[in-house]
């Protein structure tokens, strides 16, 4: 039996895909995760997140951590006439952006100061420059 191809990471939400049996003959090709993710892809707002997120990380001192919310929120201010609410709506995809910047090798998911598989991390988590 072949030895098992390595995990990718979906290009759009950061989290690890496992292969799969069915994917055998295609595992090249594989950037999504799911439909969701293949339909979503990357869009302009996910860049403007991730530059948010090394924006506010190079204002801070070299262990200092982040929020996505702190991202969120300096975004969503930009949006203009969304409204003073509208980060909330960014913070899902502020958490997709950490995890693509994890996988880019420039930040660190933690949850109570150690650093976490942005994969699998649950609740809430923290954004530090890479150490």
């Amino acid at each position: 039996m072949p030895a098992q191809p390595p995990d990718k990471i979906c290009a759009s939400c950061g989290r690890r895909i496992e292969w799969r049996k069915k994917w055998a003959r295609s595992w090249d090709e594989v950037r999504f995760c799911g439909a969701a993710c293949r339909s979503r892809k990357v869009r302009p707002v996910d860049e403007q997140l991730s530059q948010s997120i090394l924006a506010l990380l190079a204002g801070r001192a070299a262990g200092a951590t982040i929020c996505p919310s702190d991202a969120a929120r300096a975004v969503g201010s930009s949006a203009g006439d969304a409204g003073p609410e509208a980060w909330r709506e960014l913070m899902e995809p502020a958490r997709r952006a950490a995890r693509r910047l994890v996988d880019a090798g420039q930040v660190e998911i933690t949850q109570g100061g150690k650093v976490v598989d942005p994969s699998t991390a649950k609740g809430p988590i923290r954004i530090r420059r890479v150490r």
